[in-house]
């Protein structure tokens, strides 16, 4: 919004070219949604309270968080605030890449908002129906790909390639759908699979997402995404704002959510984040290098797997109880422990993941 009044007015003043600098307006992005969301939290966790929009603990999870109960929840709604309204402020707003993350970001919320009242309102746990959400979550899953599909301006849009692998691209055809759809709703699930703890989602998602801005950036620069034989991505080098937003947002988030937390993001924050998450993989192409920096994600949902099908098929159970986080709780590890190393593990891996970008 603001870019295109600096391009009115620059015909008055040369001086407003330098809101065209996509470096400058991630800096900026990430200030304003940093700034919302402070000062925004306190305001919103005293409305949550009054509103008794408390969490519902699972009576099935570890007994040390039924001291939760009740902790102001939909807390995700801050995160969304302030990641759109910096988007809005600060990218190039004729960019469909803008607008594709967006819209995907904001549908996937809106599920997750719906999961959250039914828990609130019916003071339980188990809020929307699975199948119901899973179905939402489809369709808007296949409605992003197959748009990103119709779109493509050119074969790399829609290739897939591999890191170490140098100058390989293999072109999908129409399992480019097949494949955005499993990124973006199997990344959506993740994130809110491990969501489970004070502060254990949303610092993961801030580093992956900041990587990804990365990404986005050499991936819609032709020169360095030559130079990194990468796809070259026109126009993906505008994610940069958004990723640059919604770290400012998760840092803004996590200011209220850190242990012992303040307020939980809630489905509507975990589901549209890790939504978001994924469609920017799909975007700049770079899905393998997204399932390696989101590592942590990948072996929440894994343990959930591995646990569901051995007690079907054994009986007996894997991990103590999944997702994996709780295993580790319930082995002795106090929760800021296992929060701080899931974090740094997050690291590591979103390090690896851009070592690959090199390494080729």
């Amino acid at each position: 919004m603001l870019l295109l009044l600096a391009n009115f007015l620059e015909q008055y003043h040369p001086d407003f070219q330098v809101l065209g600098y996509l470096t400058l307006r991630a800096i900026l992005g990430v200030l304003t949604a940093l700034a919302i969301c402070l000062l925004c939290g306190r305001p919103m966790i005293r409305a949550l309270q009054r509103r008794q929009v408390g969490q519902a603990v699972r009576d099935d999870g570890p007994a040390s968080h039924l001291v939760k109960t009740g902790t102001p929840t939909m807390g995700g709604l801050l995160i969304l605030a302030g990641l759109f309204v910096s988007t809005l402020l600060w990218a190039d707003l004729g960019n469909r890449y803008v607008w594709v993350v967006l819209l995907t970001t904001a549908s996937f919320g809106l599920i997750g908002f719906v999961d959250d009242y039914c828990k609130v309102s019916r003071r339980n746990a188990k809020g929307l129906a699975a199948r119901w959400k899973y179905l939402a979550q489809s369709v808007v899953g296949l409605m992003a790909a197959g748009y990103l599909y119709a779109t493509a301006l050119a074969p790399a849009d829609t290739a897939l390639i591999l890191p170490f692998l140098k100058d390989f691209s293999l072109q999908l055809g129409p399992l480019f759908v097949v494949l955005a759809y499993f990124v973006i709703v199997g990344a959506s699930n993740a994130v809110n699979l491990t969501d489970g703890l004070d502060g254990l989602a949303i610092m993961p998602t801030v580093l992956i997402g900041a990587a990804l801005g990365a990404v986005a950036y050499l991936a819609g620069h032709a020169y360095f995404a030559n130079y990194l034989h990468i796809p070259h991505i026109p126009g993906a080098g505008e994610l940069v704002v958004f990723c640059a937003a919604l770290g400012g947002a998760g840092m803004g988030f996590l200011w209220f959510n850190t242990y012992p937390a303040q307020m939980f993001m809630g489905d509507v924050g975990a589901l549209a984040l890790g939504a978001a998450l994924g469609v920017i993989a799909v975007i700049t192409r770079h899905e393998i290098v997204f399932f390696i920096m989101a590592g942590v994600f990948v072996v929440e949902v894994l343990s959930v797997i591995l646990q569901v099908a051995s007690f079907r098929l054994t009986g007996r159970r894997v991990f103590r109880m999944a997702p994996l986080h709780h295993h580790f709780e319930l082995t002795g590890s106090p929760e800021p422990r296992v929060i701080v190393r899931f974090w740094i593990v997050t690291l590591i891996l979103v390090l690896v993941g851009l070592a690959t970008l090199k390494i080729r």
